[in-house]
């Protein structure tokens, strides 16, 4: 399955970049795919902060961007001029320098954000652990929108190039790749993860609320996937107002959601820290755990020390054994805290022992590492004490 997977995202891709490089040329395409990688690791610190403590590995993540960058991305080139043509007989561009108004505001915003949500589908089939709901739809989602403006900045900033180079622009102000950049870099390097943030926040909310919204729950993620396409239409026509209307919407809009979406993941971020420190408490008196585990289970730092650490006294086993460990702690504590609030599964109790037991397998190299690494980051930059047991293989 995973060859099969990384086969059809390979071929997207080159598909993808023989037609970006017929528009830009050859100089185009490697100035926009060297300009475009420069957000790339502040995306990598955004899915970090918001995954560390969710229980999904970086298969899932580079899928989700692989995805936006490449599936989503071919949806929609082909779809978008498919649609305006048969709309208006007349051939789309596929970077157009003046856009067509039904393309910018209806089209493109529907087409895109459909596309790029089959991230977030492809996640909710296989199935998303209901205490990781909201931060995983919300992390899923920004990996398949930073892929999908990925692609799109290496076709634009490459087309600039392109256009620069004919006229014999080079100057600083006169250079319509110094203004892409700017525009699409600088003032909303967040477009595309705030409008498909929305559809993932849905997806979230309704594998959170799942048992409690009965028939409705596939309303939430409609819900969202609505609001991304409104608001991607909003900020596609504000590029066609004057300057004052167009920082009308920035300022009035964009900034206003783009903060509320971030005080949401860092609200429920904060949220499932305090569920996993207080309800691993219930292990430690069961004697699964140690007195101090939980506080360090429920720390990104502590979790990130202990990690670090396992790798070095046990390799890549050891750093296997420890985010399993780690990863059996959390979803422990989510699906213990599930059932405290009346949210009982079916499985519970195969659930439970088979994370215990996972837990425990892994207890005598993992254990004594976490608790060495909880409270000394700066013994964790050394070597950890030897754990009683190196994993094998």
């Amino acid at each position: 399955m995973t060859l099969a997977v990384c086969a059809g995202l390979t071929l997207c891709a080159l598909v993808v970049g023989a037609v970006i490089h017929d528009e830009t040329g050859t100089g185009g395409f490697w100035v926009g795919l060297g300009l475009a990688t420069v957000p790339l690791p502040f995306v990598v610190l955004a899915v970090r902060w918001l995954c560390a403590v969710t229980p999904v590995g970086w298969r899932a993540w580079s899928l989700a961007f692989g995805w936006g960058a490449c599936v989503a991305t071919l949806v929609a080139l082909t779809v978008n001029g498919l649609v305006v043509q048969w709309l208006t007989d007349q051939p789309a561009r596929l970077a157009p320098t003046q856009p067509d108004t039904l393309e910018l505001t209806l089209i493109a915003p529907m087409v895109e954000e459909s596309a790029k949500a089959g991230a977030l589908l492809v996640v909710w089939l296989r199935g998303m652990a209901r205490g990781h709901g909201v931060l995983v739809g919300l992390a899923v989602a920004g990996c398949a929108a930073a892929g999908f403006a990925f692609t799109e900045n290496v076709l634009y900033l490459g087309t600039a190039f392109a256009q620069d180079q004919r006229l014999g622009v080079w100057g600083l102000w006169d250079s319509a790749t110094v203004v892409t950049f700017v525009v699409r870099m600088v003032l909303a390097p967040f477009a595309h993860p705030l409008f498909t943030g929305l559809a993932g926040l849905g997806f979230g909310l309704a594998v959170a609320f799942g048992p409690t919204l009965g028939r409705w729950r596939p309303a939430l993620p409609l819900v969202g996937l609505g609001l991304a396409m409104a608001l991607h239409s909003v900020w596609n026509a504000s590029t066609s107002l004057s300057l004052f209307g167009f920082g009308a919407v920035y300022l009035l809009v964009m900034a206003p959601l783009l903060g509320t979406l971030g005080w949401v993941a860092v609200t429920v971020r904060r949220r499932e820290l305090r569920s996993i420190r207080r309800t691993l408490n219930h292990y430690v008196a069961a004697g699964w755990l140690a007195p101090g585990e939980p506080a360090a289970l429920g720390s990104p730092g502590a979790r990130a020390r202990a990690r670090r650490s396992a790798r070095r006294a046990g390799g890549a086993a050891g750093a296997r054994a420890m985010a399993e460990y780690q990863r059996a702690a959390t979803e422990l504590a989510h699906l213990r805290n599930d059932a405290a609030r009346g949210r009982v599964p079916d499985d519970f109790t195969g659930r439970e022992r088979a994370l215990l037991h996972s837990l425990w397998t892994h207890r005598a190299f993992a254990s004594p590492t976490t608790l060495a690494t909880a409270h000394a980051p700066a013994r964790a930059s050394g070597h950890a004490p030897p754990p009683s047991t190196v994993p094998s293989g």
